[in-house]
C-alpha cells in the first residue's frame, strides 16, 4: 500500500508539473496575455484550475506574471531564449541533471521542470530515463525554505547584486554553531559531491574575503539593490580547481602524499584532484603532489566508511600504507601539514 501511495504521489506530482508548464507555454505563445476562461478551454480545464494554477507560476514557481483587465500573462524576462540541442548534446546535458538526482537529498521543483522540459522534445528511450529520474527525484523530502533561498540566491548571482544573509556556522564537538549576519557579493553557487550540498561562494564583506556558505545553514536571504562587479572568471576557476571539493578560501598548501607499491596502481587510476601530479621512486613507491586550498577538509572529509563519490573507491585516504608519513611544503608561511597516513583494508 505504501509504494502505491508513493507512486500515485510521484504521478500527481509530474501530472501537476506538467500542467503548469503547459500554461506557462501557452503564456509564452500569447505574448499579449489570455483570459483564464480561453486558458481552459485550450487545455481542457476549469477557470477554477486554471486561476490556482496562474498563481502557483507566480507564488510557488517564481514567475514574474502580470495582470490588466482581466488578462494574464508573462513578463518579456520570464523565461530564457529556446534551447536547440542534438541527441549528443541533450545527452549531455541529461547525464549532468542525472547526477545531481543520484546525489540529490531533497526535492527540487526546479530540477524536475528542467527534465520535464528536457523530455519534451527528446526520443522516447532517452524520454523514459527521464521520467524515471523524476520518480527518484520526487521521493525526496520538500524543503521549502532552501528552495526560496536558492531562487533568491539564484537571482542575485544573475543580476550581480549583494546579498545580506543569516548564517549558522557549522557545529563542532557538541556545540551549535553561531550565527551572524553577513553581506556577501555572490560570486557562484557550486554543488559538492562529498557532503550532497550546495554552497554559496562569494566575497564576505564583513571579513574582506572570499567566503564559502553551505546554503542549508542559510536562515535568511536579502537581495539589496546594491550591485558589484564579478571577479575574472579565470581567477575564480582557477580557485575552485586548488579547492579541495569545495571549500577554495583558504591559503594554498603544497601536499606530498608517499603510498606503498601494493596501492600505488589504484591510487593513479583516480582523479583526486585536478592538480595532482604522480611520481614513481625507485623503490616502486608512488608520490602524490598537489596544490591545495582547504586542506582541512581534505584531511577530516573523508569517513573510514565511505567511498570516493564519483568513482566508488576509497577515499584518498583509505589508500595510505600504515606508518608512512610525509610533510607538505606549504606555499606559504605556515606550520608543515603531516599527512598521517592509514593501512589499505
Amino acid at each position: 500500500m505504501d509504494d502505491l501511495d508513493a507512486t500515485e504521489r510521484g504521478t500527481a506530482k509530474r501530472d501537476r508539473t506538467a500542467r503548469l508548464m503547459r500554461v506557462a507555454s501557452l503564456l509564452v505563445a500569447h505574448p499579449d496575455g489570455m483570459r483564464p476562461k480561453d486558458i481552459a478551454e485550450r487545455l481542457g480545464m476549469s477557470v477554477r484550475n486554471v486561476y490556482r494554477d496562474l498563481r502557483a507560476l507566480e507564488g510557488e514557481v517564481g514567475l514574474p506574471m502580470w495582470s490588466n483587465e482581466g488578462r494574464w500573462g508573462l513578463l518579456d524576462t520570464a523565461f530564457l531564449p529556446p534551447l536547440k540541442l542534438t541527441l549528443s548534446e541533450a545527452m549531455a546535458v541529461f547525464l549532468g541533471a542525472r547526477l545531481m538526482v543520484r546525489y540529490a537529498d531533497k526535492y527540487d521543483p526546479d530540477l524536475g521542470s528542467a527534465f520535464e522540459k528536457l523530455a519534451a522534445n527528446l526520443p522516447e528511450t532517452l524520454r523514459e530515463h527521464v521520467a524515471r529520474s523524476l520518480d527518484v527525484l520526487q521521493d525526496a523530502p520538500l524543503d521549502p525554505d532552501f528552495i526560496d533561498h536558492v531562487r533568491l540566491l539564484t537571482k542575485a548571482w544573475a543580476e550581480r547584486r549583494v546579498v545580506e544573509i543569516e548564517y549558522e556556522g557549522a557545529a563542532y564537538e557538541g556545540r551549535a554553531g553561531e550565527r551572524s549576519r553577513r553581506t556577501v557579493r555572490p560570486f557562484i553557487i557550486e554543488p559538492s559531491l562529498q557532503t550532497h550540498a550546495l554552497y554559496l561562494i562569494g566575497w564576505d564583506e564583513d571579513r574582506d574575503a572570499m567566503r564559502t556558505f553551505k546554503i542549508e545553514r542559510i536562515h535568511d536571504v536579502r537581495v539589496t539593490p546594491r550591485g558589484f562587479e564579478p571577479p575574472e572568471g579565470a581567477t575564480l576557476e582557477r580557485d575552485l580547481r586548488r579547492g579541495w571539493d569545495i571549500i577554495a578560501d583558504q591559503a594554498p598548501v603544497e601536499v606530498v602524499l608517499r603510498f606503498s607499491t601494493s596501492v600505488a596502481d589504484r591510487v593513479v587510476e583516480t582523479v583526486w584532484h585536478p592538480l595532482q601530479r604522480f611520481e614513481r621512486s625507485p623503490d616502486g613507491t608512488l608520490l602524490w603532489r598537489s596544490t591545495v586550498s582547504g586542506i582541512i577538509r581534505a584531511v577530516r572529509a573523508p569517513h573510514p566508511g565511505t567511498r570516493h563519490p564519483s568513482t566508488g573507491s576509497r577515499p584518498l585516504w583509505k589508500l595510505m600504507p600504515r606508518g608512512q608519513r610525509d610533510t607538505a611544503t606549504p606555499s606559504f608561511p605556515a606550520r608543515p601539514y603531516h599527512g598521517r597516513t592509514r593501512r589499505v583494508r
